[in-house]
């Protein structure tokens, strides 16, 4: 499985032609504590760059934006109830959506974890 970054701190791992998408514990702390996520409707067709989830904190609400293009799913409903799993397992149980992948190219434009802590450094 391999796993992916953005510049908006998005995450997406792959396995095989599907890919789970949530926001990097960077993100999750700076949000500070999430209070509600808005999650996308299954099925639904995203292109890169696409609002694909809404998440409140008791700082700002942020759009976490797909990383690729691709048909939703699935969707993480235990943050329906239990949005505060994105601050405990940003990058685990507290992911927000699973698309198909539409074109794994554009995989390639992503960030790998070393390039991605090293971004995270310089901010």
């Amino acid at each position: 499985m391999t796993t992916k970054y953005t510049e908006d701190h998005e995450w997406i791992k792959v396995d095989g032609d599907t890919g789970t998408v949530g926001i990097s514990p960077y993100a999750a702390g700076q949000l500070g504590d999430v209070v509600y996520v808005e999650l996308p409707e299954i099925g639904r067709d995203m292109v890169k760059g696409d609002e694909a989830a809404v998440v409140e904190s008791v700082k700002a609400a942020s759009e976490v934006y797909a990383p690729i293009g691709g048909e939703v799913i699935e969707v993480n409903a235990v943050l329906e109830d239990a949005p505060e799993t994105v601050n405990a397992s940003a990058d685990g149980d507290g992911w927000f959506l699973k698309i198909k992948i539409a074109d794994a190219d554009e995989l390639d434009a992503l960030m790998d974890e070393a390039a991605y802590k090293t971004y995270c450094d310089g901010l």
